[in-house]
Parts: C-alpha cells; structure tokens; sequence
C-alpha cells in the first residue's frame, strides 16, 4: 500500500473547516439538518485518513470498536423519541469525556515529559469529570434516578476533599517523586477513580430543572479534554486541538446563554442545590379552577389573538401534531395565532423548536420570550400545553428559588388556559403561581387527547 501519511494533517484540517461550517449551519432550524450531515461527513473522513497513520496496529480490534460503537448509536438514534433527545444528548457527551480519558490514560502510559503529562492529567480529569456527571444528568432526565438534588452535611467539605486527593495523584503521575515508593502505573487508576467519583459528587446536588446547563457545561469540558489530549502527544494532533476548542468554546457559549435565560449563574448551578428546598411554607392563595373543552373552544373561536405557550409536557404527550391542526383550525377562523417559545421549554435550546417544525408549524408563527411578552396584554386567550416553570409568576418573588428566572408572561393575559394532567408541581417542584390566578382555568387530561378533543369542539362551533 502507497504511503499517504503525508496526507493525513492536510485531510485533518480540512475536516476541521467541514466542522466550522457545520456548526454555522446548526445556528438556524432551517440548515440545522445540513449542517448535522456536514459534520458526519467530516467525522467520516477524519477517522478513515486515520488507517493511514504509520505504525498503527490493532486494526481489526479498531474496526470492531468502531462497528459496534458505530451500530448501537445508529439504532439508538433511530429509535430515540424528541422527548428523550436531551437525555441522549447527555449519554452520547459522556462518552465521548470518558473516551477523552482514555486517550489520556494511554497517553501516560507511554513515554511523556513532564509538560505533556500535565496536559493528559489535566484532559484526563475534565473528560473524567464529564463522563461520570453525564451519566447522573442522564439518569436524571431519564427518570432512573430522583431530579431533586441529592444533598447531606458536609457535601462541598467532602467534594473538596476529593478534588484534592484527585490533584494530588494527578500530581504524582506528573512528577514522580522518588519518595513515593509506588510507580506512575498503579497512580494512574487511583487518579481517574477519585476523578469519576468527583464528577458524580459535583452532579448529585444539581437538580432535575439544571440538567440542560449541566449537559452543556459538560459538552464544553468534553471539547476542552480532546484539545489537551491533543497537545499531550509527542506530536500534536492539531485535529483533536482545534476540534476540541471549538467544541469547548460552542459548549461554552450554549452554556452561558442558558444560564442568561434562566437569569443563574453557573456558580449557584453547580453550587446552589437548586430545588433542594421544598416551598412547604408558601401558600398560594386561590384555588384551581377547572373549565371544560366546550368553553375553552368558544373561547378560541371568538378571540382575536391567541398565543400558544408549548412546554416538555406536549412533548411528552405527542400532541404537537395535534395543536398543529387546532392552530390551522383557528388560523381559519381568523383568530391570530402566535407560538411563545420559552429557551428552556423543551428542556434544551431549541429542543421545542425543533419538535413544532417537525410537526409543520411555520417559523413565523414562532416567537421567543422577549418578543412575546409585550403582546400578553393584548392577548385574549393564552393556551398554556404541558409548560410549567417557564410560566410561573413565582419567579417575580423575592425568596423564591425561581426568583429572577426570566419567563412568558402569560399571567397578564385576558383568559388563560392552561392543559395539565394534574395538579402536580414543575420539573423544579416548585408550586405553580399562574394555576389559582383570577383570570386561569385548567384543562386536565392527556395533551394530545385534550387539543383532539378541542378541535372536534371547535368543528362543532
């Protein structure tokens, strides 16, 4: 076989450019499904310019790994509903930190001075880190696992305490100290245990309503191990490098944007144990009052504005078709029908977008919370399906744990009609202010039977 080793970087950093275009297609709905393609076609490229490397052994173990790896996700991907994309998007970010790891576990078992193996620690934490913390935000999202923050005394004490010992063992793969009567290798899993254990630690207090920021903040370290384990080889793989800081820095990006939109800063996300403490005390004045689907269909027909506030609820219910079809309905009758798209709604920026195009909705009837809001006054009936936190007036409450979180305010509508199973708190557990409000009736049952139901109303009108 012809040598093309000399081909490899070359090939690298065009897959590279492939990535950059793919990531400024993903930024709008309507080239998002391109740019997925782009970046597959550059993964592609990149690992098959790979074989070519000289000396690579093992190739029929790589191309097992890469069969099987390769198949579960396609079937995974395949079989994965909307509604669960988060979770996924949390499972798939943690193993590529925990293959970031492994790259660096290699990389310090061979030879290395002191300066790249202080970059292999360093990538071999962080991807640790976002490996093990992954799999508790997939947990959580999932349901395996309660979303309420898991908190005991002493908690940030004992944390500490493992990063500690975690630099530490770091620090003694690095410098090999001759007073240490125990070699780099046995250090080496004592490292990457304490690193997991820390990234599980640091991910039990976060609660159920921050996974999304978490997922994202891991993604960032995810990027930032791969560019460190590029550097950490003899010879820098300037692929993995500039990859890896792109990945890092759009994680960083996504990630600050969630924290604005839900007005947090990282450092109570991560150390705040939001949700952790139950608003017992608070009692909502009022009591919920339930309407039926006649009424609630009479009112859409005789209103002039009608703004739909979609939530993860919808989502899990299917029912974006269906409130497809109810919008068509109303659109029909003349009634201005409007989407308030909340970041957060679906669990991930983008996520409730996504779904409602999917379904056929038209960009122009979506509109984000800062264009919305201004409209609520004017608007005659609001129809609130399966949303909860991103609507809640508690949020304008001094002492509230959603105190200051930006949200639809839906509230100052004329009539607002809000589709519910129950009457069950929030994804954050926080009691709902919007549900015992004058002017808010509630609609129970299933999302997607409920809106059938309406539009069947509506026909009759």
């Amino acid at each position: 076989m012809a040598d093309l080793s000399f081909a490899i970087e070359p090939v690298y950093l065009a897959t590279v450019f492939l990535f950059i275009i793919a990531l400024q297609r993903m930024s709008h709905p309507l080239t998002a499904r391109s740019g997925i393609v782009w970046a597959g076609a550059a993964m592609l490229i990149a690992t098959l310019v790979t074989f070519f490397t000289p000396g690579l052994t093992n190739l029929a173990l790589i191309v097992i790994a890469i069969a099987i790896g390769g198949g579960l996700a396609y079937v995974a991907a395949k079989r994965v509903a909307m509604t669960e994309m988060p979770q996924m998007i949390a499972l798939f970010n943690g193993m590529g930190g925990g293959a970031a790891a492994g790259i660096s576990a290699v990389a310090l078992l061979g030879p290395t001075t002191p300066v790249t193996a202080s970059l292999a620690v360093v990538g071999g934490l962080i991807g640790a880190v976002s490996f093990s913390g992954s799999i508790i935000a997939f947990l959580k999202l999932q349901g395996w696992m309660p979303p309420r923050p898991v908190t005991f005394p002493g908690q940030q004490l004992l944390n500490m305490a493992v990063l500690v010992l975690t630099i530490v063992s770091g620090a003694c793969i690095v410098l090999q100290p001759a007073w240490i009567p125990v070699s780099p290798e046995m250090w080496l899993p004592v490292f990457f245990i304490l690193a997991l254990a820390f990234g599980l630690l640091m991910t039990l207090p976060i609660g159920g309503a921050d996974m999304p920021v978490v997922i994202s903040m891991y993604n960032a370290f995810t990027g930032l191990a791969v560019a460190l384990d590029g550097f950490s080889f003899a010879t820098p793989n300037y692929a993995m490098i500039i990859a890896g800081i792109i990945v890092g820095a759009a994680g960083s990006l996504l990630t600050l944007h969630m924290a604005k939109a839900m007005n947090r800063s990282l450092t109570n996300v991560f150390f705040g144990a939001f949700g952790a403490t139950e608003e017992g005390a608070v009692q909502v004045a009022g009591s919920m009052k339930a309407i039926d689907v006649d009424d609630v269909a009479v009112l859409l027909a005789y209103a002039d504005r009608v703004v739909i506030a979609p939530g993860y609820g919808m989502a899990v219910a299917q029912a974006q078709q269906k409130v497809k079809e109810l919008s068509d309905l109303l659109g029909s009758r003349g009634v201005s029908v409007k989407f308030a798209i909340h970041p957060v709604a679906g669990r991930m920026p983008g996520h409730m977008n996504v779904l409602l195009a999917e379904a056929g909705v038209s960009y122009d009837l979506l509109f984000d919370r800062d264009e919305v809001n201004p409209e609520f006054p004017a608007t005659d009936v609001v129809l609130v399906i399966g949303a909860n936190d991103v609507v809640n007036p508690a949020a304008h409450r001094q002492g509230s744990p959603l105190y200051g979180m930006p949200i639809l305010d839906v509230e100052q509508a004329k009539h607002v009609i809000v589709l519910k199973r129950g009457q069950g708190r929030g994804f954050a557990g926080i009691e709902n202010d919007l549900f015992y409000r004058d002017n808010t009736r509630m609609l129970y049952g299933d999302a997607r039977e409920t809106v059938v139901k309406l539009v069947q109303a509506l026909k009759k009108l």
